[in-house]
Parts: C-alpha cells; structure tokens; sequence
C-alpha cells in the first residue's frame, strides 16, 4: 500500500500524541510514588477538614505570591494570622462561630507555611512583605477593609499590618504578644549563638540552616513537645538535654516528651500539623525570626507612631511569653502606643495557644469586640 507524504505526516503525528500521553502518565505515576500522591492527599485533607469546621479552602494571589486560605461566611472581613509553629488549622474553633456571628472570616496559611508558597530568601519573610500579604488578600478576595487579628507570631504582623495599612485595616486584635511600639535602637543578633551562652531558642533560629534541619528531621517531636511544653498543666517527661549551654545542643531533646497530649490538641489534631510541615518544612517560618534588624531598617516611618484603630489585646495568664505580667502591668507598657485600646484580657489558667484551649471564652471575647465596632453588614 502506497502511503502519501500527508499521510505519512498523520501518522507520525497520531505516534507522537501517543508517547506523549504515555509519558505524562508515567510521570503521573512517578509523582505518585514520589510524593506527589502525598500533596494531593494532603491537600484532600485540608479540604475536609476546612468542610469539617464550617470553611473551604482556596487560594488567591497576594503581594505576588500564592497563598492558601480557609474561608466561611458573609459580611465584614475578619483575617485571621496565625503564628510559629502552626497554620490556619490553629482558627478551626474561630471559623465557624465568626461566620455565624455574622463575619466573613478568612485563616491564610502565610507564607512558608503548608500550601502557600515558600520564597527562598530570607528577606522574603519581612515584617514589610507579610503586612503586604495580609493587604493582599483583603484586595483579592475584592474588599477594601477587613479586621486583622493575629496570635504569637500572627499578633506582629496584626499591630503592624494595621501601622503600615491604617486605610485597610479598621480594628486589630493581638493574642499572646503585646505592641509596646517601635524600638528606640536598631535591633542587632548575632549570627550563631555563643556555644558557652544559655541556649534560647530565637537566638538558636539565627543561623541559617541549622534548626530547620533538626525540626524537618522529626517534625512530630517538634510540635508534639513544643504546645505540650506550652501548655501548664500537661505532664511530660524529663527533658533529655539539661545543660543550659548552648553547645549541649538543639531544641526538642530541651523540651520533655509529653506523657499525654494536652486535652485541646487530638492526635488526630497532631497528625494534620505534622502533614503540614513535613510538606512545607520549618525553615520559612524560622526566617521570620532572622529579619529582626531588617525589620527595623524597613520602618523608620513608624518611629513614635500608635495604632490609632479600635485594638484588643487577649492572652493567657499562664502564657509563658508575658512572663506573669499582670493585666495592669500589660496595659501600662502598652497604653502608650494606642489611642484606642479597648482591653487587655487575660483568661485565668490558660497558656500560651488560647484559642486553641479556651476556644469558646476567645470567640465570645471576639465577637463582642467585632459587635463594637458597629461595621456596616
């Protein structure tokens, strides 16, 4: 049989469609056995989960990057920033009585964290490029104005977001770290610690590379130990590193295994966060802590400035971060920075993650506040 040049043409044409979509199935099989199989499982599980809470996930790009969101609900916008070493998963009781009450609510997962993205350079995690983030995603999400509320790290970025976008952000909520204002001195820290110095952890963060590969090696070690230490009142064992000395070692043989989990946190509450980290890692979120100086150099336009929005303050007395200050001794070293500072509320025998332990007195404290403020529904 003669075959013409067009068809000979056909031919290699229908051949080449052929071994193409073989390959993309091989590859697809590939991913599958190398990890792929466990972001799509991962990613099925945040949808379940979000579904589980009242929310659903999705995504939106924001300052030039993509970032991932739990959403629920109609009405004023109210974003919520979580903190180190955690996710959106930590708003889970926030997202369902927020939209009920009558908010639009939104938990990103911000950058360096589980399904958004993961720049590179430790500049990237500035305190400027995360207040833009939360700016972002009020733009995309077609808003102009939104409530930031943000707890440990998160808080920061809430005081922050509402200096630097005082026109988007019409209230801000801090948990856990309190504003006491703009630093009078350039703050400065060394590279790596001094081996013969106490071991502290922010310091440990500073040298690139070396807490992320301890964390990324035993991820569920990490957390397991780090919100049971945080947590008064649940029992761990011993820890298995007690020299104060900073060249004993790391961090988790520091913090003491915990003999049970804390009663707000279930394994299965254990098992997403670790999922969430073994995908995204611990060095994005480390690199928040090593912009201290840059942070400083970014923002000089705020020497002296207050938050003038209507801002709460809410953390627990038991919070190791406050040090057992009191609710007096908080208000005064803050009142200074604020014209408006509504409270500063401490919930009698709760830790460091209270809307995590005490999630129904956080969301009625919230939503009294967000009622305050009279925004128009």
């Amino acid at each position: 049989m003669k075959v013409n040049k067009e068809s000979r043409i056909s031919i290699f044409r229908s051949a080449g469609t052929f071994y193409t979509v073989t390959l993309l199935i091989f590859v697809g099989i590939l991913l599958q056995l190398n990890g792929g199989g466990a972001v799509a499982a991962e990613a099925d599980k945040t949808e379940e989960l979000a579904a589980k809470f009242g929310g659903q996930a999705s995504y939106v790009d924001a300052n030039g990057i993509r970032l991932r969101l739990v959403e629920a609900g109609d009405g004023p916008l109210v974003v919520l920033v979580h903190g180190w070493p955690e996710s959106w998963y930590s708003w889970r009781h926030q997202i369902r009585a927020l939209s009920q009450a009558g908010y639009r609510v939104v938990a990103p997962d911000m950058r360096g964290y589980g399904g958004s993205a993961l720049p590179e350079r430790i500049e990237d995690y500035s305190v400027v490029e995360l207040t833009a983030d939360v700016a972002g995603i009020v733009s995309a999400l077609g808003e102009e104005s939104a409530v930031v509320v943000g707890h440990d790290w998160g808080a920061p970025i809430a005081w922050q977001s509402a200096l630097l976008y005082p026109d988007i952000f019409s209230a801000v909520v801090g948990m856990s770290v309190i504003y006491r204002g703009r630093s009078e001195t350039r703050p400065t820290r060394a590279l790596r610690q001094d081996p013969d110095d106490d071991f502290f952890y922010t310091a440990y963060f500073q040298e690139p590379g070396v807490a992320e590969a301890e964390f990324d090696a035993d991820p569920r070690a990490l957390i397991a130990r780090l919100y049971t230490s945080r947590s008064p009142g649940t029992p761990t064992e011993p820890p298995e590193v007690t020299d104060l000395r900073a060249s004993a070692g790391g961090w988790i043989k520091r913090l003491g295994k915990p003999i049970r989990l804390p009663d707000w946190l279930s394994e299965g509450d254990l098992d997403y966060y670790v999922s969430e980290f073994e995908q995204a890692g611990f060095k994005g979120g480390i690199n928040y802590y090593r912009n201290g100086t840059l942070n400083w150099d970014l923002t000089p336009q705020l020497a002296g400035e207050k938050i003038h929005q209507p801002a709460l303050f809410i953390a627990g007395d038991l919070d190791i971060v406050n040090r057992g200050a009191t609710r007096d001794e908080l208000a005064a070293r803050s009142s200074p920075h604020f014209d408006d500072l509504r409270d500063v509320i401490l919930l009698p025998g709760i830790g460091h993650r209270n809307q995590q332990q005490a999630p129904e007195e956080t969301n009625r404290i919230l939503i009294e506040f967000l009622d305050s403020l009279g925004l128009d529904r």
